[in-house]
């Protein structure tokens, strides 16, 4: 049962994700969530570490989409200001994850979900056959079911952790984008 929570990887944020790690996977499409990943919730600034983490997937030859349950207009405003095309759908539906995948042109097992939530970005990813990594949230400021759910998130965390089933990054940022 928590195995369907288990990221491949647990980093500090986007930036500490290396992408040698990634090519060396196999992977050649990244999935990333917006919301307290790309940016903070309801913002629609992105920070100019994320802007050129971003810039540098794609210089690093990943194809990139967004996925999030947001609104239409806010992703398609995001969309538009990263130059990243985005697939909007119901995480953890599997519908969701197959629509990336079809923007992106890859398989699961080539394309990896970056994402700060257990019960969307990692269950849906790992049910969808993707490689699946957990970052911290970028701010503590949520959507009210996000907050009751971060509390449920928490302890499956600690219970993955204790059993030594989490692969934490606790380095320095490893890309380009420093």
């Amino acid at each position: 049962m928590l195995s369907k929570f288990c990221p491949d990887l647990y980093a500090e944020s986007l930036h500490y994700i290396c992408f040698s790690h990634l090519k060396d996977m196999g992977i050649k499409g990244l999935v990333v969530d917006i919301d307290n990943t790309v940016t903070m919730w309801g913002s629609k600034e992105i920070p100019p570490i994320t802007l050129k983490w971003l810039r540098d997937a794609k210089a690093y030859g990943f194809r990139t989409c967004l996925l999030s349950n947001n609104h239409e207009t806010r992703i398609k405003d995001i969309s538009e200001l990263l130059n990243i095309p985005f697939a909007k759908g119901f995480k953890p539906f599997r519908s969701a994850f197959r629509s990336a995948l079809y923007i992106l042109g890859t398989k699961p097992n080539e394309t990896a979900i970056i994402g700060d939530q257990l019960f969307t970005d990692i269950l849906g990813g790992n049910q969808a056959g993707f490689y699946t990594i957990l970052v911290k949230p970028i701010s503590t400021t949520e959507f009210i079911t996000t907050r009751f759910a971060r509390s449920l998130e928490r302890t499956i965390l600690r219970k993955l952790i204790s059993r030594g089933l989490i692969n934490f990054n606790h380095g320095s940022p490893c890309n380009p984008a420093e």
